[in-house]
C-alpha cells in the first residue's frame, strides 16, 4: 500500500510540470504584445505631426496600457513558475529582479489586482480624454467597472492583511 501511495504522490508532485506550457504560452503572448506595441508606435508617429493633442495622448496611453499588460504577464510567469513549478536558476545574475523568488501567492494576487486596477485607470483616462466619442452610459459603465476593481483590490489587501495578522497572533500564542 505504501508503494502505491508513494507512486501516487510522485505523480501528483510531478504534475506541476503540466503548468510549464502555460507559462511558455504567456511568454509568447508577451512577444505578441511587443508586435502590437510596435504597430501602435508606428501608427502614433504620423499622428504626432498631423493629429490633435487628444489623439497623441490616447496613443501614448495605449502604449502605456500595452506595457502594463506585458509587465503583468511577466510577473505572472516568474512568480507562477517559481511558486508552482520550480525555482528559476539565474546563477546570481546581477540584473535579476529583486522581487523574483520572494513573491508568494498572496503577493501575486495583490500585484495582479494592482496591475488590473492600473490598466483600468488608463482605460478610464483614455475614455475621458476622448469624451466626445463616449456616451454617458459608456462612461458610467467604465467608471463603475473601475470602481468595482478598486474596491476588489482594497478588499483583497484587507483580507491579506487580516490573514497575516491572524498568522502572527497564532505564532505568538
Amino acid at each position: 500500500m505504501k508503494k502505491i501511495e508513494r507512486t501516487l504522490e510522485s505523480i501528483i508532485f510531478n504534475s506541476r510540470w503540466l503548468l510549464a506550457p502555460f507559462y511558455l504560452g504567456l511568454v509568447l503572448a508577451i512577444g505578441l504584445l511587443l508586435v502590437k506595441f510596435a504597430k501602435e508606435l508606428a501608427h502614433l508617429v504620423p499622428v504626432v505631426f498631423t493629429g490633435g493633442g487628444e489623439q497623441v495622448i490616447i496613443g501614448i496611453l495605449s502604449l502605456v496600457d500595452i506595457a502594463l499588460v506585458a509587465n503583468l504577464l511577466l510577473i505572472i510567469v516568474f512568480a507562477g513558475y517559481e511558486n508552482f513549478v520550480s525555482h528559476i536558476h539565474t546563477e546570481n545574475a546581477e540584473d535579476r529582479p529583486e522581487w523574483m523568488g520572494h513573491v508568494d501567492f498572496s503577493d501575486l494576487k495583490i500585484k495582479l489586482i494592482g496591475s488590473i486596477v492600473a490598466i483600468s485607470a488608463i482605460e478610464l483616462l483614455k475614455a475621458f480624454v476622448n469624451m466626445k466619442e463616449m456616451t454617458t452610459d459608456m462612461l458610467a459603465w467604465k467608471v463603475g467597472i473601475h470602481l468595482t476593481l478598486v474596491v476588489s483590490g482594497v478588499l483583497f489587501a484587507v483580507m491579506d492583511r487580516l490573514g497575516v495578522a491572524k498568522k502572527r497572533l497564532k505564532s505568538e500564542s
